[in-house]
């Protein structure tokens, strides 16, 4: 089944007209986005943008041979004109199923939001998955499904729509995710394609002819990634957006909880609010059994707060302690944890953060643990495939 995708942007396109800001600037030449519009071997057009003709036209296709055109949203753009010879554009009822003359089937997806997505099976079998923007399938409930061999969707719009299909079994492994419906609150260039990436996803150009069904290098999602930065860099943002398309995921608090504090009990609250609601969560500092044990991928924010734990358990603060035993004490619960990351089979992001960059503590045990934070960082991310450095809600990758 050959896919040609007319457009990939928002239905405003990219950029948007008239908007200021940084991503519609940089949104220029190739990095231009029209709205998104699927053709489907020539014979199915799946969304009629303005300007269709000639972007099929572009990509050496041509809308001649077009069937059927069907919409998955209400159109709010600029007036669409129909080109000369193509069938009156419509939606199919949620649950329908129409055969059409080319060979291809298509049933309507029922969305849970407004807007319908599409499943084309071709005359060969071949699958594919196309759903309107700001949507994810409704209803998958319990029933496991068959893999598609392309989902075509909306992934940085509604991420958690990619981790129903997985969790469902529609997304398998050999899955090939391509992102639509790009707006200006997606990045542009490399770092798209890096965060795409790092959900088993990717993007490609206005023009692009894709083959459902053929062999396709699905991006490898790292299995052990160490986030790191400075106070409100953005690192946790950064470190749940990595595992946000994760049917399930395990959020290990290592702060705990601190009855009475309530600036502290704030600062929790606004990361609950961020998580999906599928997450669990565990306030524990005891990481090495959950790395040894099968399950969900991990989350854990953050490794400065698991050293101040293992710190006050040796009585690494006390000069007299640390010199008769804590030093040794220490380092060997620092290299039990950096033993479970490198035997874990779980997919694992981790939060640190980033000190000693200038301003040299007042204290000894200040000093000490500048210095042990710095060694387990690095131990840490000696183990990791990825190593992601974050710097004012931008994201470094040092490693991977």
């Amino acid at each position: 089944m050959e896919l040609t995708l007319l457009g990939t942007g928002a239905p405003l396109g990219l950029p948007r007209p008239g908007c200021p800001c940084a991503v519609c600037a940089l949104s220029r030449g190739e990095r231009a986005r029209a709205a998104t519009s699927l053709l489907v071997d020539g014979a199915l057009l799946l969304d009629l943008t303005p300007g269709a003709a000639l972007a099929a036209a572009r990509s050496g296709h041509s809308l001649v041979g077009v069937r059927q055109v069907l919409l998955t949203h209400p159109h709010d753009g600029p007036a669409v004109e129909m080109p000369a010879g193509l069938p009156t554009a419509g939606r199919v009822p949620d649950g329908r199923e129409l055969t059409l003359i080319s060979g291809h089937t298509v049933r309507a997806v029922p969305m849970d939001a407004p807007g319908t997505g599409y499943e084309v099976t071709s005359a060969d079998g071949e699958r594919l998955l196309y759903l309107p923007p700001g949507g994810a399938p409704a209803g998958l409930g319990d029933e496991r499904r068959e893999p598609y061999d392309m989902v075509v969707a909306d992934v940085v719009g509604r991420p958690d729509g990619l981790a129903r299909l997985r969790a469902s079994g529609a997304v398998g492994a050999a899955t090939d995710v391509v992102a639509v419906h790009l707006d200006h609150d997606a990045p542009v260039g490399g770092e798209l394609d890096r965060r795409l990436a790092a959900a088993g996803a990717r993007a490609v150009p206005d023009g692009t002819t894709l083959y459902v069904g053929e062999y396709h290098a699905v991006p490898e999602v790292p299995r052990r990634t160490l986030v790191t930065g400075g106070a409100r860099s953005g690192k946790s943002v950064e470190a749940e957006r990595r595992l946000e398309t994760f049917p399930e995921v395990l959020y290990v608090a290592t702060g705990g909880s601190r009855e009475g504090d309530p600036e502290w009990a704030h600062r929790v609250g606004l990361h609950r609010e961020r998580r999906p609601g599928s997450w669990r969560t565990a306030e524990t500092c005891d990481l090495v059994p959950l790395l040894a044990d099968d399950g969900p991928a991990l989350l854990i924010d953050c490794l400065s707060l698991w050293l101040t734990d293992a710190m006050d358990r040796v009585g690494a603060w006390d000069d007299e302690r640390w010199a008769g035993g804590g030093r040794e004490e220490l380092a060997a619960r620092v290299a039990e944890l950096v033993a479970a990351v490198r035997a874990t089979s779980r997919t694992v992001v981790a939060v640190t953060n980033e000190v000693g960059s200038g301003v040299v503590p007042a204290t000894a045990a200040g000093r000490r643990f500048r210095d042990e934070l710095g060694r387990l960082n690095a131990a840490f991310g000696d183990e990791c495939e990825q190593v992601v450095l974050v710097v004012a809600g931008q994201a470094l990758v040092l490693r991977g």
